[in-house]
């Protein structure tokens, strides 16, 4: 599914990190009367502006994110469920990666991998590796869904354990890196994720992973400079990175246009990524 985007110019994934509070009036919210908001009437609201972003980005993506951390609350699942339906109906060689950074042990990541890949239908995951390999088969052994494990974040405070030096292997992201890359990835479904804020940190891990696909956040709202990260980022044929931004695209417009300028937005990342690559 990432190839075929790809190979369309397609590297942006737009975050759908739609935090109630922040989504425009214009996406016609709902209340019971005196000014509260119904938990269904939030759960439709968020829906509907889903919707209106998919609907005009579907063409410039290759791939949309979903932030479990904004869909937990006033029945935040039927949203993300429902909009995960629709995705797949008028988008399908789109894939949708659900950022949940699962890091549980086995027998939990059991439940957690049914939740995500059978109930959801998403086709790919987060995972924090911290639990090591032998917690995640269960993900892992799902050949045809894909791996994203956290490798070097986007946050400031990112350093504070991924910095610290393992003896006779360099920095824990390194050891990250080569470990997914070389023992984790044994069906081929494996990736990771490093912060388009590090991008020195970036490029190292390209070049220890070879073409496995990269999810990079931090473009946008984060501050992560586009053409360092294509630069950093991009694999051997200019390919492997999928570009995530959620704020500075989902709400670009406090208006009525919210969802043409989410259009614009996405379309500018687009535009100039390719111009970099």
């Amino acid at each position: 599914m990432l190839e075929a985007q790809w190979s369309r110019g397609n590297f942006v994934c737009v975050g759908l990190d739609s935090d109630f509070e922040k989504i425009p009036e214009a996406s016609q919210r709902l209340t019971d009367g005196d000014g509260s908001f119904l938990g269904a009437s939030i759960a439709s609201h968020i829906q509907t502006f889903n919707r209106a972003i998919v609907k005009v980005t579907k063409d410039l993506v290759c791939a949309y994110k979903f932030n479990l951390a904004f869909y937990g609350q006033n029945k935040g699942w039927i949203p993300l469920r429902e909009t995960i339906t629709y995705i797949n109906e008028v988008a399908p060689n789109v894939p949708i990666i659900l950022d949940a950074k699962y890091g549980d042990n086995a027998n939990s990541n059991v439940k957690y991998a049914g939740d995500a890949f059978d109930y959801l239908k998403a086709d790919a995951v987060t995972v924090n590796p911290y639990t090591g390999r032998e917690s995640f088969q269960p993900f892992l052994e799902r050949k045809e869904k894909g791996i994203f494990v956290l490798c070097r974040t986007s946050n400031p405070g990112a350093g504070e354990f991924q910095d610290l030096i393992v003896l006779g292997q360099g920095p824990l992201y390194r050891v990250v890196a080569r470990r997914v890359a070389s023992e984790w990835n044994k069906n081929g479904n494996c990736a990771l994720v490093v912060g388009a804020t590090y991008p020195d940190e970036l490029r190292e891990i390209r070049g220890l992973v070879g073409d496995m696909p990269i999810l990079i956040p931090g473009i946008g709202a984060q501050g992560g400079d586009v053409e360092k990260t294509v630069s950093a980022g991009k694999d051997s044929r200019g390919y492997g990175m999928i570009i995530n931004s959620s704020r500075s695209i989902i709400f670009a417009s406090k208006g009525a246009d919210f969802a043409e300028a989410a259009r614009r937005e996405t379309e500018k990342l687009r535009d100039f990524i390719n111009q970099y690559r």
